[in-house]
């Protein structure tokens, strides 16, 4: 019978953060630009998702004008502003060069859209959320990640416009 001697492990060593990480992730003094961050993302998530819920803008161009889309949740037609929305992604699911993958317009076609009344209240009340524990910081983390998750959702169904910048600012959060 042959013996193993044990092998005994070495010495852990921690790799040291650059400057860069050192600057922006560990130092206190620019909690200032994470506040601003956190402020401009929380603004974005919640004119948003007032503007579902009641039909009304908050935004600063537009305040009190009615949203485009109406009200999300709470009405007879509610969900007409997401089935919109998602037949627009759908579209864009073919063609030679298309915008939204196949296998996401199948998940629009098959799960979003027959059950596309609660998945208003879904989009609207998260997007509300995320902007309200943006805005008082609680749970900063948790609703920068939801917020990521959400944006990726509209990438995925071919909406470009902010969510690239607000999935990258969220990112930052979550690792401030």
């Amino acid at each position: 019978m042959q013996r193993f001697s044990s092998i005994q492990p070495r010495a852990v060593e921690r790799i040291p953060l650059s400057p860069f990480s050192k600057l922006f992730f560990a130092n206190t003094r620019i909690a200032w630009l994470w506040f601003i961050l956190r402020l401009y993302v929380s603004y974005q998530w919640l004119t948003s998702g007032i503007a579902k819920l009641t039909g009304y803008s908050i935004a600063f161009g537009s305040f009190g004008k009615a949203s485009p889309g109406g009200a999300w949740v709470f009405t007879a037609h509610g969900n007409t502003g997401l089935k919109a929305f998602l037949a627009s992604a759908v579209t864009h699911a073919s063609g030679p060069f298309p915008s939204v993958q196949g296998w996401y317009a199948a998940f629009l076609v098959h799960i979003v859209i027959p059950h596309s009344f609660v998945f208003a209240y879904l989009v609207t009340f998260g997007e509300v959320l995320i902007g309200l524990g943006l805005l008082f910081g609680a749970f900063t983390g948790i609703a920068a990640f939801f917020g990521i998750v959400m944006n990726l959702n509209y990438l995925f169904a071919g909406s470009i416009s902010i969510n690239p910048i607000l999935c990258v600012c969220s990112l930052l959060l979550v690792l401030a």
